[in-house]
């Protein structure tokens, strides 16, 4: 990736997390999928990590593919069960009932 594809795959990455609605969940490789690099859903938690201003977006919404929230981020579920997000008795995000599709 050239420094002008990763700073596009940023600004894209941060365009789709700004667009999950409340109460839908998608997981990072769904997000770098939709931003054209599918092999690259670590580098969308990085760019979530690290990119200054990233925490004023819903990143909260943004889940692994079996709806397990991020490790050591305990406020993650707590955000996400306000929104009325079901979490199955395993602890993982009911992505049946809140994967979100873009149209």
């Amino acid at each position: 990736m050239t420094p002008e594809q990763a700073r596009t795959f940023k600004d894209d990455v941060l365009n789709i997390v700004s667009q999950i609605p409340s109460g839908s969940v998608t997981t990072y490789g769904h997000i770098a999928a939709l931003a054209g690099w599918p092999s690259h859903s670590r580098m969308v938690g990085r760019t979530l990590r690290y990119t200054p201003g990233a925490e004023k977006l819903p990143c909260h919404r943004v889940v692994n593919q079996a709806g397990r929230t991020a490790p050591g981020w305990s406020l993650q579920r707590t955000l996400l069960e306000a929104e009325g997000i079901n979490f199955k008795s395993n602890g993982h995000v009911d992505m049946s009932r809140h994967l979100w599709e873009p149209g």
